[in-house]
């Protein structure tokens, strides 16, 4: 009986068939963790790379509108924004400000910058940081232009800038739990390439798209 009782006590302290099953066990939760914490920081990375693309063209692409700008132009830029914006659905999350930043013509006291005219696109009601179109035509409100402290941006006389803010509001695949929900933005400006694109024309009596 005790040779017996060895002998199975042997056996079993022998026995590793279990082990894998409880080792897997113990590391899946943690693999599964790393797995999709890589796949939210990659879309993360992914969805931030988006948002710069369309703060970049939409600006680019208005500057290099030649003959004056008009409402059909925004059509188009906006369409283009579109176009890059599909796969983070970005028409439904996001919102684009492009303004035209230029020099309001005044002196003395008033001089400074002005916001020509400004138009919007994207679902999310969020403003410019900077003003709404008109503002600084007067005044010197605008007296340093656009952008963040340190990085404004200012035109030149006879000139203008295309000012995009481009807003998206991230929310996380999977982790909502651990990671908040949060608004992924950019701000980007080109110089326009033509002096003669400083005012918006409406040659199609189109509905403007503003803000």
């Amino acid at each position: 009986m005790i040779a017996a009782s060895k002998s199975l006590k042997r056996r079993l302290a022998e026995d590793t068939a279990g082990v894998a099953m409880v080792e897997f066990a113990m590391v899946a939760p943690v693999m599964a963790m790393l797995i999709v914490g890589g796949l939210e920081l990659a879309n993360f990375a992914v969805t931030h790379m988006r948002v710069s693309e369309i703060a970049n063209t939409v600006s680019d692409n208005a500057g290099r509108v030649t003959n004056g700008m008009d409402e059909a132009n925004v059509y188009e830029i906006f369409a283009g924004a579109g176009v890059l914006g599909k796969p983070i659905d970005f028409e439904a999350n996001g919102r684009v400000v492009l303004s035209s930043l230029q020099d309001n013509g005044q002196s003395g006291n008033a001089k400074g910058q002005k916001i020509e005219w400004q138009r919007c696109w994207g679902d999310q009601a969020i403003a410019s940081s900077y003003g709404t179109e008109g503002k600084g035509k007067n005044d010197k409100s605008l007296e340093d232009g656009m952008g963040k402290s340190g990085r404004r941006i200012k035109s030149e006389y006879g000139n203008a800038v295309m000012f995009a803010e481009v807003s998206y509001n991230y929310s996380p695949l999977f982790l909502n739990g651990f990671i908040q929900p949060q608004t992924i933005r950019y701000e980007t400006a080109f110089n326009v390439r033509d002096s003669e694109n400083r005012k918006i024309s409406n040659a199609q009596g189109l509905a403007k798209m503003a803000c």
